[in-house]
């Protein structure tokens, strides 16, 4: 379509509250391909198999949705007002990652797409024999958002794999709208992490093997979110007080430094998720932890989850007087919370006696 199509359709997403607008065509090439057949196949994606089960999909748009011609992909900044680093050296508190400290981002970014899709039937209904087909997408379907994303060029994929925008710096949620309109797409965005390595040497975990390849299995986001079972014990002394997710090879990259701060109400951080106490955190019961992460996106891993990463950093925190916390909650009836909480309770007692 024309560039005036094009132009249009970057203005309402404007006026809706995206930050970033770009345009792609429905297909990612065969080094994406490749790429994530390779990452599969070493089993990189541990246990989140839904990669592994959809990758055809995830590989190629149309295989999601065989009319798509074009990709619509829009980025919603939710920088951050304060350092989430600064929160990492508080021993009796809890450090949650910028993204889940507010409103669930799906409901917010999903909103404003399908206002944009409902906008593009009707702009263009009557400019093609019928209206034009869409689908919007955020993170919960088999959608490749970050190359998707450079190839329209609202940032590149950086050394910590996540994608980095010239303007908004690693704080970007994004989200895509596909359509079967034939649009112009945008040139592909270069990279320009250059020599610069602070977010592979930042890493906690040693999660990076080598720069743009993340291990999941080794990340923090990965082992307090997604991962169910006991993590790995020499992992744990490494988490420190991160309960949920991890910034820190976010937080360091030097284009944040164009990063303006999030003025949308529901993207700014709520009091009691900045360096919530861990004391209070570890008593929740099933009912109390989903009262208190109520459209939160913490919500979705459960309390014995949740209550694990805690225990964690209680471990972690050198502070004996979390150690009557830990020693409570070892006969937990979740086998995996009990464990955390056994371990919690012996790197307290060990300093206690030292």
């Amino acid at each position: 379509m024309t560039e005036g199509a094009r132009a249009a359709i970057r203005d309402e997403a404007l006026r809706l509250g995206f930050d970033a607008v770009g345009f792609a065509r429905a297909d990612l090439g065969p080094e994406v391909r490749d790429r994530l057949a390779d990452f599969l196949a070493q089993g990189l994606h541990g246990e989140m198999g839904w990669m592994e089960t959809r990758a055809e999909q995830r590989a190629h748009p149309q295989a999601l949705w065989p009319e798509a011609l074009s990709v619509i992909s829009l980025g919603l900044s939710y920088a951050p007002e304060d350092d989430p680093l600064s929160y990492l050296q508080m021993p009796d508190r809890g450090t949650i990652s910028v993204y889940a400290r507010h409103r669930d981002y799906h409901d917010l970014v999903k909103s404003r797409l399908k206002a944009l899709a409902r906008w593009m039937v009707a702009r263009f209904a009557g400019s093609q024999a019928e209206a034009p087909g869409v689908k919007v997408f955020v993170d919960t379907a088999p959608v490749s958002e970050k190359p998707l994303a450079q190839q329209a060029g609202l940032g590149w994929q950086g050394k910590h794999t996540n994608l980095v925008s010239r303007s908004h710096g690693s704080w970007l949620f994004l989200g895509e709208v596909y359509t079967t309109l034939a649009l112009e797409p945008d040139a592909p965005h270069a990279d320009r992490c250059g020599s610069c390595t602070r977010c592979q040497t930042a890493c906690p975990t040693d999660a990076f093997p080598a720069p743009y390849q993340l291990d999941p299995r080794r990340c923090v986001s990965y082992l307090t979110i997604e991962h169910r079972g006991p993590i790995p014990e020499d992992l744990r002394p490494r988490l420190g007080n991160r309960i949920y997710g991890c910034d820190d090879c976010l937080a360091v990259c030097p284009w944040n430094r164009f990063a303006t701060p999030t003025t949308i109400p529901g993207l700014i951080a709520r009091e009691d998720l900045v360096a919530p106490r861990l004391a209070e955190l570890a008593e929740l019961d099933d009912a109390a932890f989903r009262a208190h992460f109520s459209g939160s996106p913490i919500k979705r891993i459960g309390r014995n989850r949740f209550v694990r990463n805690v225990l964690n950093a209680i471990g972690n925190s050198g502070d004996p007087n979390l150690l009557p916390v830990a020693l409570r909650l070892r006969d937990d009836e979740d086998p995996v919370v009990a464990d955390s909480a056994r371990w919690a309770a012996s790197r307290l007692q060990a300093i206690s006696t030292a």
